[in-house]
């Protein structure tokens, strides 16, 4: 038999290999923008950021994150914490994403992110300027009420001027108010707890009495711009 009528078997295979997977990603890419379309995205951006990020597959129970180590709520007590503190828990840990664009922020959170807690943390850390840069086209379709949510339901006195920045940076996004008109009932409701919850913290404390004239002038000059931040977001975000 001629060397030419050998058949190669090898090559065959990669080329059923290549077929199959070719097929494979046709099919993937089209249910993605079948679900595209049927969730109306508002921008060809998140469009396409579903599109490629069609073939992620989210994390596995055993999968887990490096560097995230919890502690109490309350760093004083021991034993005995009731279900209460252990259910407060702060994530310390490095900052878990650093996307350089929209899209690649998407794809962590919805890859990697898959509880309330984590996605909290990682705004804080990102923090306002670097979300706004992010999102400064817009931050696309159905990721605005997730953001407060996550807000909403774990904001802490302590990080309450952090917060504000970041609701005053994504007011600052491009078609903000249109997809501040998509979110959904709960989503609508989580906002609106989340300022009910930043108004309770700047409620005076009791103890103001007491401070001596010196400190509680301080203490009213740092609280005024906050204010006035929080009034003005309640306008943004139609809070009623």
């Amino acid at each position: 038999m001629e060397r030419n009528n050998i058949i190669d078997f090898k090559s065959l295979e990669k080329e059923l290999q290549d077929a199959l997977a070719a097929d494979e990603k046709y099919k993937r890419e089209n249910a993605a923008k079948l679900r595209a379309v049927e969730q109306r995205v508002a921008s060809y951006e998140e469009f396409r950021g579903i599109v490629l990020a069609s073939h992620l597959k989210p994390l596995e129970r055993k999968d887990k994150m490096e560097g995230k180590r919890t502690r109490p709520w309350n760093c004083h007590t021991s034993q005995g914490s009731t279900s209460q503190d252990q259910a407060t828990e702060i994530f310390q840990a490095k900052p878990l994403l650093q996307p350089e664009t929209s899209a690649e922020f998407y794809r962590d959170w919805r890859r990697h992110l898959r509880s309330g807690p984590e996605r909290y943390q990682v705004l804080l850390q990102l923090g306002g300027p670097k979300l706004g840069r992010l999102f400064q086209m817009d931050v696309g379709f159905g990721l605005l009420g997730e953001l407060l949510v996550a807000l909403a339901d774990h904001v802490r006195p302590a990080d309450r001027v952090a917060v504000l920045g970041i609701l005053r940076s994504l007011a600052g996004t491009g078609r903000f108010h249109l997809n501040l008109s998509l979110l959904s009932r709960a989503e609508r409701e989580s906002c609106r707890a989340l300022f009910q919850k930043l108004q309770a913290m700047s409620a005076p404390r009791p103890t103001t009495e007491g401070l001596q004239l010196e400190e509680r002038g301080l203490e009213e000059q740092s609280a005024g711009p906050q204010e006035e931040l929080l009034q003005e977001l309640l306008e943004l975000y139609q809070v009623d």
